[in-house]
């Protein structure tokens, strides 16, 4: 039996991904700060949990990740990186904590947990890593651009890490998501039309393929190629 490994299990997507994965036959290592809310999860939806190990992980703790990895119960096939944060960008242009926070758990959390995973080469099950990206990241807009650089670096981190591990056969995706109806953004002003369920973007995870980037959605999809050829001129009149 396979395992996935999932780290910043507790967000709405990551918790689609855990039952998806479940359902392919995986077993499944859900790790995240919040371990009330995984169980809870994990009860009231009646997964199997003796194929589910929950396990703590903090992002944010650089000095606590070798010593994670070390202690895993088994080493994973699959490793989904999901962990997320973000503040308005107001507050992150007034307060820098905020910022750095954004900072630690999107990007410098995922570079310092996945480089310890890459570097064990001893382990021969890993197959795959794919880390939650966003569209946010692909150009710099004033509603948002401090978060963006933080999804922007954990996109190149991914990009870079792809080409890294090609010679051992270890393929790296990188999920470039729009709006999701999750948690992290509640009371936003987004298009509704626009908004996608946390479970259609566990599907694309869960079935990535060999595609670097994947954007979950037809919209989207246009949306970033959009984005990525549009001049400067007309980025900096978008919101």
């Amino acid at each position: 039996m396979k395992t996935v490994l999932i780290l910043g299990a507790n967000s709405d997507v990551a918790k689609q991904c855990i039952k998806q994965y479940l359902a392919k036959g995986f077993s499944v290592i859900a790790a995240s700060r919040n371990m009330t809310s995984l169980e809870d999860f994990i009860d009231t939806s009646n997964l199997d949990r003796n194929r589910i190990n929950v396990l703590y992980f903090d992002a944010a703790n650089f000095d606590s990740h070798q010593k994670f990895y070390a202690d895993l119960p088994v080493k994973p096939h699959i490793v989904v990186y999901a962990a997320g944060f973000l503040v308005d960008n107001q507050k992150a242009l007034t307060d820098f904590k905020g910022a750095m926070q954004m900072m630690e758990v999107n990007y410098m959390g995922g570079v310092s947990i996945l480089n310890h995973i890459v570097m064990d080469q001893n382990n021969k099950n890993l197959e795959r890593i794919i880390g939650l990206s966003s569209l946010s990241g692909v150009r710099g807009r004033k509603s948002n651009f401090v978060y963006g650089s933080t999804k922007a670096a954990f996109t190149q981190y991914l990009a870079g890490l792809r080409q890294e591990l090609s010679s051992r056969k270890i393929i790296v995706n990188a999920l470039v998501i729009g709006y999701i109806r999750t948690k992290i953004n509640e009371g936003l002003e987004l298009n509704e039309s626009l908004m996608m369920e946390p479970d259609y973007v566990a599907r694309y995870v869960v079935n990535a393929g060999n595609t670097f980037t994947i954007v979950p959605n037809f919209k989207w999809k246009i949306i970033y190629h959009i984005l990525r050829l549009l001049p400067e001129g007309l980025v900096a009149k978008l919101p």
